[in-house]
């Protein structure tokens, strides 16, 4: 499901050929332009082979001929490239008041990005009823484009346990939802698969696919509600029922204010966007609220910037729990944090260097997310393309990761 950072090998089980379609379809995706014969050199597959699984991902449009190229040593060489203009992967985040959806071709060019108003209506069947509505209008731009959906994933602020049943997402109010069957049956089997994650797991793979840091083995995202997405030697970590990342619920401070878990001073309660603005607002007024902070940080409030500072470093705490215990190349502040990631990120680093065992924070690196509000709609679309990488490919051949 997740694609390997350590570079594509071929493998040697039953299902041989079309595990090797998928070694060679992400040598051209890391690689491109690149040759059959660069190929066969790098995979260690003959150059017969090579043609044959080259020969049939051109069949399928995944990949295409670009001319020839001349400055290499001998015969020019025909060059390939990714095609995938057939094709469409497409990710969307449930929010409490929006649903965000993305569209991405197979290398990852966005086709589509919407942002839409949403009511999660007071059960589960309603608001798939909203949601499912949304993606039947994503489907049919597809559509209209000539593009075969090749998958859908949707990320949920909840736990969301390893057969993608949302257990618990506490601000839409939904318990133990089947999100996926209940989706498929209000697109009536829409005839590609459907996947649910957490929405920080999913924002995790797309920083690791399309961000700053995009190849990163070791990551953390991080959400303003402290949700973390954990990415270790190249995969998503999810624990074992799928509850992994739950950090926010670490206890910082037994004395300090009351987290809604009913502990107190936890990460969460500290750290969290609630800790900035001190008091529980619905996201449309968190949004307007933060624009009114970041004014008040630029005109150098003592206030703000106090609070702002005091987040920081509680933040900062958190963060090096993550780097000592796991030691990350980077940690990513993404949704709410961004826009006051210059006034909390001196706070952070303070905190590593003298929190962090390892000299110099272990390396770890605390930055803000450059891939805005939809992060996790955009890892929705990246994990549907993780899936075509590890051999989920259209038009044939294909084997469930």
């Amino acid at each position: 499901m997740i694609t390997s950072t350590t570079g594509p090998q071929p493998a040697d089980f039953a299902d041989v050929r079309a595990t090797n379609l998928a070694v060679v379809l992400r040598f051209v995706r890391e690689h491109a332009p690149c040759s059959r014969a660069d190929i066969a050199a790098s995979t260690g597959l003959n150059k017969a082979t090579v043609s044959s699984l080259v020969a049939d991902l051109i069949d399928r449009r995944l990949v295409r001929e670009t001319g020839l190229t001349e400055n290499r040593v001998g015969r020019p060489a025909t060059m390939l490239v990714l095609d995938g203009s057939p094709y469409a992967a497409i990710g969307v985040e449930i929010n409490v008041d929006t649903v965000s959806a993305v569209a991405t071709d197979l290398a990852g060019e966005r086709l589509l990005t919407w942002r839409r108003s949403f009511s999660g209506g007071e059960s589960v069947n309603q608001g798939v009823a909203g949601v499912g509505a949304i993606i039947r209008r994503v489907v049919s731009r597809m559509a209209k484009e000539e593009r075969q959906v090749l998958g859908l994933a949707v990320a949920v602020p909840g736990l969301v346990d390893v057969q993608g049943t949302v257990r618990i997402a506490p601000n839409l109010g939904w318990h133990d939802a089947d999100l996926g069957g209940d989706l498929a049956k209000a697109l009536r089997d829409p005839g590609f698969p459907i996947q649910v994650d957490n929405d920080a797991n999913l924002a995790a793979l797309a920083e690791q696919r399309f961000g700053a840091h995009a190849g990163a083995s070791d990551l953390v995202y991080l959400t303003g509600e402290i949700g973390a997405g954990v990415i270790l030697d190249g995969r998503l970590r999810r624990g074992g029922r799928g509850y992994s990342g739950e950090i926010g619920h670490v206890q910082l401070d037994p004395e300090g204010p009351a987290c809604h878990c009913g502990r107190r001073g936890c990460l969460e309660a500290m750290a969290g966007i609630g800790a900035v603005l001190r008091r529980d607002l619905s996201p449309a007024e968190i949004q307007v609220e933060i624009e009114e902070v970041v004014r008040l940080a630029r005109a150098a409030d003592p206030a703000t910037l106090a609070t702002l500072e005091s987040v920081g470093r509680s933040l900062g705490q958190g963060v090096s729990i993550l780097a000592n215990l796991l030691n990350p190349e980077v940690v990513i502040l993404g949704g709410y944090y961004v826009p006051l990631a210059p006034w909390l990120l001196p706070a952070v680093h303070g905190e590593l260097g003298h929190r962090v065992i390892a000299a110099e924070a272990g390396g770890c690196q605390v930055v803000a997310s450059t891939l805005g509000h939809d992060a996790a709609a955009l890892g929705g679309a990246a994990r549907v393309l993780d899936s075509v990488d590890s051999g989920r490919l259209p038009g044939g051949l294909s084997r469930i990761p």
